[in-house]
């Protein structure tokens, strides 16, 4: 879908910064309207800064979302930013979620995001790849902030790289945690920052561990773009972690500048891996 054949975007817009940049680039490059669908708890109230309407749902009002979506007559949409893990748990489906959910036999990101467009698709309304309103942001294989890294830092990423990427396969997450040959911390459900916190604390007082962070093959960019900024960087300071490592030309990087200011001030090294 060339984006310049789009007028009208729809954003169905989780938490933090990814949905916000977004309605920016979109905008700023042209975009004439700008649709949003927001959830309680969740997205960021400057949403409604950014766009030309915004409806407030709950995680689990799929039919809500997809009516929203019809009135305002908008026929592409993109899905951008985080619901909380444990929020996935804790709702009340309305029927046609309901449904989805009992057809389905796996129950993990792939499966269901892709059922919502399905889902979507049905009413009309595609469901497509956000990247071309981020391209500024796609970190090449050039990219690094922070202190030289050393031999052994080096050789935790080759580890971790080939860790995560079978961790991925496999659908369990896309980061882990290593320092020195050793596995600290595997991703699952939780989410990278419960990783990324946990791998910190069997790291040792002295902290030091290599954190990676990969996409699936066949990462499929509609649903989950692999993005870090500055809520990431932040839990690895806390952590104490000393290399967060991602994968080249399939990684955002978002608040750029807070980012590079945190790997000044805490000392991190942020490079990127070659798929």
């Amino acid at each position: 879908m060339n984006p310049d054949n789009i007028h009208s975007l729809g954003i169905i817009a989780g938490s933090r910064e990814l949905p916000l940049t977004i309605a920016k680039e979109a905008r700023r490059l042209g975009m004439s309207k700008i649709i949003a669908v927001a959830f309680h708890n969740e997205t960021s109230p400057e949403i409604e800064e950014l766009v030309d309407d915004v409806e407030w749902i709950r995680v689990g009002q799929l039919s809500r979302l997809i009516k929203f979506f019809i009135k305002r007559n908008i026929s592409y949409c993109v899905m951008a930013g985080q619901i909380a893990p444990k929020n996935l748990f804790d709702f009340l489906p309305d029927l046609k979620i309901a449904s989805m959910l009992y057809r389905l036999k796996e129950r993990n990101a792939q499966t269901i995001f892709g059922a919502i467009g399905d889902e979507l698709a049905k009413e009309g309304i595609t469901l497509i790849n956000a990247l071309p309103w981020l391209g500024a942001s796609i970190l090449d294989e050039d990219f690094h902030i922070g202190p030289k890294l050393s031999k052994q830092q080096q050789e935790d990423i080759a580890f971790g790289y080939s860790l995560a990427k079978e961790v991925a396969r496999l659908q369990i997450g896309q980061s882990v945690v290593v320092k020195e040959g050793t596995v600290l911390s595997v991703e699952g459900f939780e989410g990278t920052d419960e990783c990324l916190m946990r791998g910190g604390a069997l790291a040792g007082p002295k902290g030091g561990a290599v954190a990676v962070k990969v996409a699936r093959e066949n990462h499929d960019m509609r649903f989950d773009i692999p993005c870090i900024g500055r809520h990431t960087l932040e839990s690895c300071a806390r952590s104490a972690i000393a290399v967060l490592a991602v994968e080249t030309s399939k990684t955002i990087l978002l608040e750029k500048e807070e980012v590079q200011s945190l790997c000044k001030a805490h000392r991190i090294a942020l490079t990127t891996i070659k798929s």
